[in-house]
């Protein structure tokens, strides 16, 4: 379902754009139209979050995944490496147990690392935060999207940060083919 822009305007609230960022917007403007001005701007970090924020959480946890593999390098730590595989078995699978799952392995990668920040964004998609047996606690509100955010952002820096402007380019025009895919804003539609 497209974003209105009453979504749009609220996404942009809740990723916390920068105040060059949210200047771009103006209501009846496209997502995409937004996303255009702020990659233009090479206002990469924003225009991350605002993706991160705006993508369905599997999807999201999907690109982050995504960047995360390419950031690890053929030869991934074994914590990594176990991140990795039980954050795709979460995306292959969206089951509550693979989700819990995908935040134990995180566990094991260090939480600097994109894989592991790719794991606690499968975690925090869904579901109760608590432990299985406690009362459910659900995970605040766009939780999932901030570590999307936080491991597409490490994995554009954590080898050759000088390269980092191009991996972000690549890695948003990822996320913009999902968008395209899901027609995440076909047209910018008035609430």
């Amino acid at each position: 379902m497209p974003l209105t822009s009453a979504d749009i305007a609220r996404i942009i609230e809740a990723a916390g754009l920068a105040d060059e960022a949210r200047a771009k917007y103006r209501e009846g403007v496209s997502g995409r139209e937004f996303v255009n001005q702020m990659v233009s701007a090479q206002q990469y970090i924003d225009t991350v979050k605002f993706l991160a924020h705006a993508l369905p959480p599997r999807e999201g946890v999907w690109w982050a995944w995504m960047c995360a593999r390419k950031a690890s390098g053929p030869e991934p730590t074994p914590g990594v490496q176990a991140s990795l595989a039980a954050t795709e078995k979460w995306l292959s699978q969206p089951s509550d147990e693979l989700r819990r799952a995908a935040k134990d392995a995180a566990e094991q990668a260090p939480l600097e690392t994109a894989a592991g920040v790719a794991g606690f964004a499968a975690f925090m998609s869904g579901g109760s935060i608590a432990p299985p047996t406690a009362p459910e606690v659900p995970a605040p509100p766009f939780q999932s999207a901030k570590f999307v955010a936080g491991a597409v952002m490490i994995s554009a820096v954590v080898t050759q940060p000088e390269k980092a402007p191009e991996k972000y380019r690549t890695y948003i025009d990822q996320a913009m083919d999902v968008a395209n895919r899901i027609q995440l804003w076909e047209k910018a539609k008035e609430a």
